[in-house]
């Protein structure tokens, strides 16, 4: 599918899409007028490489990932090493989050009681 199709099915923008491809974070194929050609394993891939950026991984170390995911199951393990030190990341920045979400209660409630 062309990159228009591939972007409707992903949710995923053109640009984003070709900026993936520019940072070598997806392979992609080409036709004979050198459009972009993916296919429905793309779509997983470019989803998790949504969810990895939307949660705060570095763009170098998704493109680390991403080199390791292209040369094969030999790197299985440095990925999972990858992935752990962002769990890690993701787990500090929720609690963060938790304790801003209740400061915020907090002060919301002392408002409520002044009116």
């Amino acid at each position: 599918m062309i990159i228009g199709e591939f972007s409707e099915k992903t949710g995923i923008s053109c640009s984003a899409l070709r900026y993936y491809e520019e940072k070598g974070l997806i392979h992609v194929e080409r036709d004979f007028a050198n459009r972009r050609l993916y296919d429905d394993k793309d779509i997983e891939w470019v989803k998790f490489l949504q969810r990895l950026k939307n949660t705060g991984m570095s763009l170098k170390d998704m493109k680390r990932y991403s080199d390791l995911r292209y040369e094969g199951d030999s790197t299985i393990s440095e990925r999972l090493k990858i992935l752990q030190v962002h769990e890690n990341y993701v787990e500090e920045q929720r609690k963060l989050w938790e304790e801003y979400s209740k400061n915020l209660k907090d002060k919301i409630e002392w408002y409520k009681e002044q009116l």
